[in-house]
């Protein structure tokens, strides 16, 4: 079911011709002019009360008919329909849905603690009405269904598949459209449309956490050590070859090896290397 609009006119005037006839048919009350002119005259005021409806900023009205739908009206203040419609009001501002945190294994089959935050509103009156039980309730279910085929079809990290492009954790503002767009087709069903979705939580397990820590800690020691050694097998290099240019001194292969050795430990060492003075050769 679609939503198609629905035109009213201004209550005022409405208004005023209701309050003249509830006031007319007191007047002819109290005037003891028989008890049919009166009601007659009341029963016409309460028709048109029940007429007019307030409209608030970003708020829509629903009608019907004996079942039928009418249509939706939006239009702001006081207006007035056909009395015998049934109106349901429906709220059409942005919402903020905090999802709770939930535990699903991702793409690896890590356990993994995760959730998200989505801002939505009501876009189409008549399919959040008519389509769908509670479109609130239906939100809510479909979000955390999102979030945890989201979580399942994607890796925490690339630690364990290196070719996983886009993960959970690195690639923030890729999986947040992903999260919108299964939002969208997931939501759309019930006229509500995804304005911003993102992860506001994302951990590992508390049974794991600290093992996927540690392997954190020595994929990031074993990632340093690498660039450390390029860099200073790199500096040697450049050393030999400056020296062996320069002709500052001549070289056999064990030397090299032993001075290659030395500036590597200098290099590579985390603590401060103390000098050591060689009063001899290399030989004795």
């Amino acid at each position: 079911m679609n939503e198609k609009q629905l035109t009213s006119v201004s209550g005022y005037l409405f208004m005023l011709l209701a309050v003249l006839c509830l006031l007319g048919s007191v007047g002819l009350a109290f005037a003891r002019l028989g008890f049919v002119l009166p009601g007659i005259i009341f029963l016409i005021s309460m028709i048109l009360f029940m007429g007019i409806t307030v409209i608030n900023p970003n708020e829509a009205v629903v009608c019907t008919f004996f079942g039928d739908y009418v249509g939706t009206m939006k239009q702001n203040g006081l207006r007035w329909v056909n009395p015998l419609y049934v109106k349901t009001k429906i709220s059409l501002r942005a919402r903020n849905l905090n999802g709770q945190t939930i535990k699903v294994n991702d793409k690896m089959g890590n356990p993994i603690e995760i959730a998200a935050v989505v801002v939505w509103q009501v876009a189409d009156t008549a399919r959040a009405l008519f389509d769908v039980d509670n479109y609130v309730n239906f939100v809510q279910i479909q979000s955390e269904a999102a979030v945890r085929f989201l979580a399942s079809s994607h890796a925490y990290d690339n630690m364990e598949d290196e070719h996983e492009t886009v993960t959970l954790r690195d690639n923030t503002g890729q999986i947040n459209k992903f999260l919108e767009q299964e939002l969208d087709e997931r939501l759309g069903q019930a006229g509500v449309r995804v304005t911003e979705a993102r992860i506001s939580h994302l951990a590992y397990s508390p049974e794991i956490a600290g093992a996927m820590l540690q392997r954190q800690q020595a994929t990031a020691v074993v990632s340093a050590r690498k660039q450390i050694v390029e860099g200073a097998v790199g500096m040697v290099e450049m050393a030999l070859e400056r020296l062996e240019r320069k002709g500052v001194v001549q070289l056999d292969e064990e030397r090299k090896a032993a001075m290659v050795s030395n500036l590597l430990v200098v290099l590579c060492g985390e603590k401060s290397v103390s000098p050591v003075v060689n009063a001899g050769t290399l030989y004795t």
